[in-house]
């Protein structure tokens, strides 16, 4: 007997156990989960661009004989089958995923034949699957074809029971065609549909050109095509998304304008984006009116029906229809598309390039059509030796019968014909079963020709197994065949980048009035608020200033200017007006921190159009160094001479280039030099032929030649213009163009002002005392602006307490020099004009006025 203790068969169980540290089980863990959704769930195979799921319902669809030919079934029968025999998860999942392959809306290619409801674009759900039907698509069969001919491989599904292909032999590029979407775990992919026309020869322009480029290709395919329509913005990032395997695409609904109701608007919709909830899209776009971000819509309604989408959108009378358009577009009409061109390549996740894409799918039609060739050359040699043996039965047709009779059995038969006749096992099988009915002589025609067919075949086939020429021939035929067979038009267009939208396109072009106060206020009004009254009326409120402040000035431009400030410092900064806050007449203004930095005691005195001078001030979109040509389409090499011709205060005037002023920091630049005590009074354009008046508050003025003054720059003082009396000023500067002005225009402090011809003010040199220009007595008060004005001009003059008036220079009367001129503005007492504006009559239809 045996003196060992008993084993313990505790301690048998803890030998069993494996001592794993935590981290690291979790790990292994993980990454095997991670794994297993990848290449198990959520990304599909390069070759057949399908998931696991698409590919068990078609394969299981294809097992049940719903081919396109037959009668549709119950897409429960479908999801049962696919469930109980290759996808073991919810029949919900599976379910939509067959929804899915059915909707015209999501697949640029169906691959499922639905019939009942399927959903819609609204974001509405498919019928229950009780009561849905379904068959495969004919372009799904093409996906399956041959399938059966060991064209691809084989692996047991979930439960060992049956046999499921590991891929498709997917006879066109579905992944491209079709495109993917699926969420894995940390990561994703994201493929866009295509038009599989375009694919089809993108692939045969590869197969004949190993060496072809994504441009090259890109010849072919030019850019995604979304079934759904729509147009793509630009082709730089469909370029780089094919380049890269990423882009972000942005996707822009199909939209036009149309009349109706006489002069009324609408704009209609007729496709949108891809994967775009149409039902939540009208909702967004009410919701925006209804609080107030969208303006000028009347109605919005969704007439959409079976023929295809039409959301319509009608807009107010007079509203401005490309405003709403880069509105709707901003908000609502345009979706980003963000291509990740992520599929799996062998087993293992790769982004791949559009190159990349067609050289993986063309190795698999290679190894797809060899396996093919290389399974009916074994067919065709199988039905060859059987062939030869029943030729060589004719040929010995007594002595095979007298063999067989004499046999006590077929086996004994067989073997009796192999051993006299030399055939083989199959030989032998076959000539037993033969019927006499073959053995006449129109059987054994046929027999020799069905010999030479399969003889002929043959050699086809090791021919094309012989050379990868013939191999590729093979497969761009196929190819060829496909794309005549199901190519159609493409649906998604294309549309010019002229960049993002803006807010500078959300912004209606109107003229605007600009106010600046003293305490640094600022605000912009549309001046067609003010309308045009007789001269000497009082005016309307233009600013409600808090007590102390007063208006320091005023100026005219269009939402859409970019304008260079020149200030009393000598400074100009850059200034887009819609940065300018947009306010009521009776509102005070907002600080102008934010839009202007200025210095404490510096005031606005010029305002100068970019656009007047060539483009010169930084605009948004310019390149590094401030060049404006592109935006403005002036080439500053070809563009004419233009000047910034400055005036001070003690008579210096000056010409700088304009482009000089091309790069304008946010903190302003340097315009001119002063001395200590002088500022900057005003600033014109000139282009070297004008000629200048200078203007004095003490109602003086001289006019001289442009060219009396030299170009300077930005840091010299400028030479002088007028010699001015002790104690006078400069009020303002006029540039002349005899071929545009009538008039100078002159007003004073106290709300005086008065016409006078041109021929009135002699051209002499510069530096002179000049003529006398208006009387500056007691009740005019001096002379604050001095402008060059012709027919229909407006002028606007506003006062420091904020009225504005609004009035055509028609209507100040023309009277001489020395003269004291009449009302242009009513003012209040211990009120007087701040400065005056001159609308030029080319802009005065722009402005709306009422009286017009």
């Amino acid at each position: 007997m045996s003196s060992e203790p008993p084993v313990d068969p505790g301690d048998v169980r803890a030998a069993q156990v494996e001592h794993v540290r935590i981290e690291e089980e979790m790990e292994q863990s993980y990454i095997d989960y991670a794994m297993s959704v990848i290449a198990g769930r959520a990304l599909p195979d390069v070759r057949d661009g399908l998931k696991p799921v698409h590919r068990r319902i078609l394969y299981a669809m294809h097992e049940m004989g719903l081919t396109s030919n037959t009668s549709h079934r119950k897409s429960s029968s479908i999801v049962g089958e696919t469930m109980g025999d290759y996808h073991p998860h919810g029949d919900s999942a599976i379910y939509d995923t067959l929804v899915g392959m059915a909707q015209e809306f999501s697949m640029r290619y169906p691959l499922v034949d639905g019939q009942g409801n399927f959903g819609s674009m609204d974001g509405d759900p498919a019928a229950a699957m009780r009561y849905t039907e379904a068959r495969m698509a004919p372009i799904a069969e093409e996906l399956l074809e041959d399938i059966e001919r060991d064209t691809v491989d084989f692996a047991s599904n979930y439960d060992d029971r049956l046999q499921e292909p590991e891929v498709l032999p997917s006879a066109y590029p579905n992944l491209l065609v079709n495109g993917s979407t699926g969420i894995a775990v940390g990561m994703s992919t994201k493929v866009p549909p295509h038009n599989l026309g375009e694919v089809i020869d993108a692939t045969i322009e590869l197969i004949d050109d190993p060496d072809a480029t994504v441009g090259d290709l890109m010849q072919h395919v030019k850019g995604p095509d979304f079934p759904t329509g729509a147009n793509i913005v630009g082709r730089n990032a469909v370029r780089k998304a094919y380049e890269t395997g990423r882009g972000r695409v942005r996707v822009r609904a199909e939209f036009e304008v149309e009349e109706f109701d006489g002069d009324r608007r609408r704009i209609v919709v007729t496709e949108v984006p891809y994967q775009q909830n149409k039902a939540r899209l009208v909702e967004r776009i009410a919701e925006d009116v209804n609080e107030g971000v969208l303006e000028g819509i009347s109605d919005l309604r969704d007439e959409s029906d079976r023929d295809g989408v039409r959301v319509v959108i009608e807009l107010k009378r007079g509203a401005n229809v490309e405003v709403v358009k880069n509105q709707l577009v901003e908000h609502h009409l345009e979706r980003t598309f963000g291509v990740i061109n992520l599929a799996l390549v062998d087993g293992q996740p790769r982004v791949l390039t559009l190159k990349e894409t067609l050289a993986e799918y063309i190795d698999h039609r290679k190894e797809v059509v060899t396996r093919r060739t290389e399974h009916e050359l074994g067919e065709a040699e199988d039905r060859a030796h059987i062939l030869e043996g029943r030729l060589k039965a004719l040929d010995n047709v007594e002595d095979v019968v007298e063999t067989i009779r004499n046999s006590e059995d077929r086996d004994e038969a067989k073997a009796a014909l192999r051993e006299t006749f030399d055939f083989s096992e199959a030989q032998a099988q076959h000539i037993v079963r033969m019927q006499l009915g073959s053995l006449t002589s129109l059987e054994a025609a046929e027999i020799e020709e069905e010999y030479e067919d399969v003889i002929a075949r043959i050699e086809r086939l090791e021919e094309i197994l012989a050379s990868e020429s013939e191999l590729l021939g093979v497969i761009k035929s196929e190819l060829r065949e496909i794309r005549e067979e199901y190519d159609d038009e493409r649906r998604t267009g294309f549309v010019e980048d002229t960049g993002t939208v803006t807010h500078e396109d959300l912004i209606p072009e109107e003229e605007s009035v600009v106010v600046v106060s003293e305490d640094d206020y600022i605000k912009r009004m549309p001046a067609a608020e003010f309308r045009a009254q007789n001269r000497g009326g009082k005016g309307i409120i233009g600013a409600d200033l808090k007590e102390g402040d007063r208006v320091s000035s005023v100026f005219l431009a269009s939402t859409h200017d970019y304008l260079l400030c020149f200030t009393t410092h000598g400074q100009v900064y850059q200034l887009k007006t819609y940065q300018v806050p947009e306010m009521g007449r009776t509102a005070r203004g907002k600080s102008a921190v934010n839009v202007l930095d200025l210095d404490d005691g510096e005031e606005i005195t010029a305002v100068v159009n970019c656009d007047d001078i060539g483009g010169a001030g930084a605009r948004d979109g310019d390149d590094a160094d401030g060049d404006a040509d592109a935006a403005t389409g002036v080439d500053g090499d070809e563009a004419p001479d233009q000047y910034l011709t400055m005036v001070t205060r003690d008579g210096y005037v000056k010409r700088t280039a304009g482009e000089e002023f091309r790069n304008i920091l946010s903190t302003g630049i340097r315009a001119i030099k002063l001395e200590d005590g002088d500022e900057l009074a005003d600033v014109e354009v000139t282009d070297g032929s004008r000629d200048l008046v200078i203007g004095t508050r003490g109602g003086m003025a001289i006019r001289f030649d442009e060219s009396e003054v030299r170009a300077m720059g930005r840091s010299a003082r400028g030479v002088r213009g007028i010699d001015l009396e002790a104690g006078d000023s400069v009020a303002g500067l006029a540039a002349i163009d005899p071929a545009q002005h009538d008039w100078v225009l002159t007003v004073t402090r106290n709300g005086y002002g008065k016409r006078t011809d041109l021929d009135e003010y002699r051209v002499q040199s510069r530096n002179g005392k000049g003529l006398i220009d208006i009387k500056t007595n007691e009740r005019n008060g001096p002379s604050i602006a001095v402008e060059a004005v012709t027919y229909g001009d407006h002028l606007f003059a506003m006062s420091e307490r904020g009225q504005i008036v609004r009035t055509r220079v028609e209507d100040v009367s023309t009277i001489g020099r020395n003269t004291m001129g009449v009302t242009v503005m009513a003012l209040d007492e211990a009120d007087s004009v701040a400065t005056v504006d001159v609308l030029p009559a080319a802009r005065v239809e722009d402005s709306a006025d009422d009286d017009e």
